[in-house]
């Protein structure tokens, strides 16, 4: 069933109204007629399945059917800064993090970061960033769409990590012997304390500091570009509270270190019945 993020103030007490770019899809694309169902979430608190009783080509009128718990998430949440890398690799990151489970995207840029950073660019580039998390998030059933921070500093991001985050890796090539498996592992504590049930109990299990108030833990990967990061950055990164950690004994392209440390993050969290 096709799925749709819309505005809160368009999800109404018993029904919704679809405007822009996703009505023209559903009524251009998917052809929609009255009494087909979709799925629409206002991204936040409220999602339902929708029976469509209005169709105009600019506007998409439909009841709530039946209302959805919003239980697509991980229990944990997983920010992942990249440094900008060439070409458009970062819409790769975002479009198949947002896949994956990733809550947060963070681009930044560091010392070997090829592409030059254009303010005048920025605003397009978020809006067609943000377009593809939220296809991404709608082809994956997500309940939320990842939030993409504007691109930040090397400094501004070990501000971040040090004061926001619950737990940091930084992936390094040359690091020796310590995996990121290993690392995840000592974060979340032993693999068989921890229970096999999900939802609350799992984030209960996961052993976090944010856990005690119920929110779920905030787990930050940093990922360099095609040149990596340089042994200053590393030790910079330590300071701030990072872990240095191996992606094994083969070199990744940058968009890929991604996605391996997003999937062992979740893994290791239960995500994905590890």
């Amino acid at each position: 069933m096709q799925r749709y993020f819309i505005p809160a103030g368009d999800f109404g007490a018993d029904s919704v109204a679809i405007t822009g770019d996703d009505a023209h899809h559903l009524v251009r694309v998917m052809r929609a007629e009255e009494g087909d169902r979709c799925i629409c979430s206002d991204g936040v608190s409220r999602e339902a399945i929708v029976e469509i009783t209005a169709v105009d080509k600019n506007r998409v009128e439909a009841k709530i059917v039946e209302t959805l718990e919003m239980s697509a998430e991980p229990a944990v949440e997983v920010w992942i800064a990249q440094s900008l890398p060439k070409g458009d690799k970062m819409e790769t990151v975002i479009q198949k993090g947002t896949e994956i489970g990733a809550a947060r995207f963070l681009p930044f840029v560091s010392d070997r970061t090829v592409v030059q950073y254009d303010a005048k660019k920025e605003a397009k580039r978020a809006e067609r960033w943000n377009k593809i998390a939220k296809e991404a998030a709608e082809q994956a059933h997500r309940n939320r769409i990842p939030v993409i921070e504007p691109v930040l500093s090397w400094k501004a991001l070990l501000k971040l990590v040090s004061e926001a985050a619950d737990g940091a890796w930084i992936c390094y090539e040359k690091e020796d012997g310590f995996g990121i498996g290993t690392a995840i592992r000592r974060y979340f504590g032993s693999r068989d304390s921890r229970t096999d049930e999900i939802g609350a109990s799992r984030t209960a299990a996961a052993g976090a500091d944010s856990a005690a108030d119920g929110k779920p833990s905030k787990l930050l990967l940093l990922v360099g570009p095609e040149g990596g990061f340089t042994e200053q950055e590393i030790r910079e990164a330590e300071a701030a509270g990072c872990v240095s950690v191996s992606l094994g004994r083969r070199i990744l392209r940058t968009e890929t270190a991604a996605m391996v440390g997003l999937a062992c993050i979740l893994y290791e969290s239960g995500e994905m019945g590890g």
